[in-house]
């Protein structure tokens, strides 16, 4: 556990050293705050006091922002043949994909801890569904989860970052998009099929304020799938090496 926190908190620092942090943060606070407060369907134009204007743009913003954090992850690493010299020491495939899962990961929730102003400031103008907000939070955490995940695996299939970046935008638009649209195309068992794939589903799910269980499962499987599928991508290329 030692040696995975410590490629987490090596990796953090890489993200503020680099700057990607802050680009980060700034262009999400900018993103959210500008729909959450100024424009179309914004706090004040609905009339009360909900953060679903927030978790809306927040699940489209995420949907390109983590494909653009998590490709350098393990991409640039072959690249610079930095991961040979790291898989070489006492570290595992599983430790150093989980350690820079956790890594993106607290990029991420660090990014959300910065728009807890919004849900202090609407709870102060407004009787506010506090279950429904926190559980906002959790579907967020939870979806970024998902593509943190498909990015590493997609990071691990290549040395070219736009290459890692366009093969993890194109998986998670199956989820984040096509699966349901083909759930409203198709009617019975491959309806059914289709929208419990579909990842908005169990988000839409949850940001109402509803935990069910069938959608934490749904969103763990997808995590240890995308961290499981990455840790063979290294091992094979270890074997091939």
């Amino acid at each position: 556990m030692s040696t995975i926190w410590i490629i987490t908190q090596r990796e953090l620092q890489t993200f503020f050293d680099s700057l990607i942090a802050y680009i980060i943060l700034v262009a999400f606070l900018g993103f959210s705050g500008f729909f959450t407060w100024l424009y179309g369907s914004d706090v004040f134009f609905v009339g009360q006091a909900s953060l679903q204007s927030f978790f809306s743009i927040a699940y489209w913003t995420f949907f390109f922002f983590i494909p653009a954090i998590t490709m350098r992850m393990l991409a640039e690493e072959k690249k610079s043949g930095t991961l040979e010299l790291l898989l070489t020491k006492a570290v595992s495939d599983r430790q150093l994909i989980i350690g820079k899962f956790l890594a993106c990961l607290l990029l991420i929730i660090i990014a959300l801890a910065f728009t807890l102003p919004y849900y202090f400031t609407v709870a102060s103008i407004g009787n506010i569904d506090h279950g429904a907000v926190w559980c906002g939070y959790l579907g967020l955490t939870l979806m970024s989860a998902v593509y943190i995940s498909i990015g590493l695996f997609a990071s691990s299939t290549t040395s070219n970052q736009i290459v890692a970046f366009l093969t993890a935008l194109f998986i998670g638009l199956f989820f984040h998009i096509i699966f349901d649209v083909l759930a409203n195309s198709f009617t019975g068992f491959a309806g059914e099929l289709f929208s419990t794939l579909s990842l908005s589903t169990h988000y839409d799910s949850i940001t109402r304020g509803v935990i069910d269980t069938k959608d934490l499962i749904y969103f763990l499987t997808l995590i240890f799938l995308g961290i499981f599928l990455s840790e063979i991508s290294i091992g094979k290329r270890n074997l091939t090496d």
